[in-house]
């Protein structure tokens, strides 16, 4: 995607596409992506909004593991997505296998 607000459009447009039966249906997702810190206002707007978005889709029923970064500068970012120190993508993708799971405990009505 061109950006983080991209992110929830783009697992909307995947979910209802597995609708029809020639496309792939998926039982979750996970975001990833990076908002680092300018000198405008516009970094409060995309890391609100692009947050705001999954959490939408999460209450209607999407499963959605959140690995949108929100950083102050380049090295930040780094610390956080290296898998030897923050491993936030893996524990985006550990998130959307949790709520699988919990999905699939809940209609079989075993609860968390």
């Amino acid at each position: 995607m061109p950006g983080a607000l991209e992110i929830p459009p783009a697992i909307a447009l995947a979910d209802e596409a597995g609708k029809f039966p020639t496309a792939p249906r998926y039982a979750g997702f996970v975001a990833l992506g990076c908002v680092i810190r300018g000198e405008t206002y516009h970094f409060e707007i995309v890391s609100d909004q692009s947050a705001a978005g999954i959490m939408a889709l999460g209450t209607r029923g999407l499963i959605i593991g959140n690995g949108i970064l929100t950083v102050e500068d380049e090295a930040q970012a780094w610390a956080r997505a290296r898998l030897s120190e923050g491993d936030k993508g893996g524990g985006a993708a550990r998130a959307c296998l949790d709520l699988i799971e919990l999905k699939k405990r809940l209609r079989l009505g075993l609860g968390g």
